[in-house]
C-alpha cells in the first residue's frame, strides 16, 4: 500500500505548525521540495512530515536553524560521524549550564534584594531616607 500524500493544510493540522511556518522551512532548506498535485498543490510524504516534527522538537530544546539543518545534513548522509552531532549537543549543552549558573546568580541577588526588603520593612525609622534594597543594589559592580 503506498504512502498517502498530505496537503499542506493537512500537514499544518497534524503538526500544529502554520501552513506560513512550513513554507518558511521549505525556503529555508530544511524541507526538500514537495510533489504538486496537476493543480499546484503541495503534497507532503510522511517522512517529510517526520522532518517537521524533528525541526519543532529540535527547536523547544533551543537549536537554532542552522543547526538543524547540520542534523539534517548528517542524518541525510550516514557517512557522516556522529561526532558531529555530539559536539552540537555538547556547544548546546555547554550554553544552557553558563544560562543556569547566570539564574542562579540572579536569584541570588534577588533573594538578598527581598531579605534587604522585609529586614527594613521590620524596622521602618532605619531607613526614612532610601530603601535598604536599592541602596545594596546601588553598591553591587557589574
Amino acid at each position: 500500500m503506498a504512502a498517502q500524500a498530505l496537503q499542506i493544510g493537512q500537514v499544518a493540522h497534524k503538526t500544529g505548525l502554520s501552513v506560513d511556518a512550513i513554507r518558511f522551512y521549505e525556503k529555508e532548506g530544511l524541507l526538500p521540495r514537495p510533489a504538486r498535485t496537476p493543480g499546484g498543490y503541495r503534497l507532503y510524504l510522511e517522512s517529510e512530515v517526520a522532518d517537521l516534527e524533528f525541526i519543532q522538537k529540535a527547536q523547544q530544546l533551543g537549536f537554532s536553524l542552522s543547526e538543524i539543518r547540520q542534523m539534517f545534513f548528517i542524518q541525510r548522509h550516514p557517512e557522516e560521524v556522529c561526532v558531529h552531532v555530539r559536539d552540537l549537543i555538547a556547544q548546546k549543552l555547554s550554553v544552557v549550564r553558563g544560562k543556569i549558573i547566570e539564574l542562579q546568580s540572579l536569584e541570588t541577588g534577588l533573594a538578598q534584594a527581598l531579605k534587604q526588603c522585609r529586614k527594613a520593612l521590620r524596622q521602618p525609622a532605619n531607613h526614612r531616607e532610601c530603601c535598604p534594597a536599592l541602596e545594596e543594589i546601588r553598591k553591587k559592580k557589574r
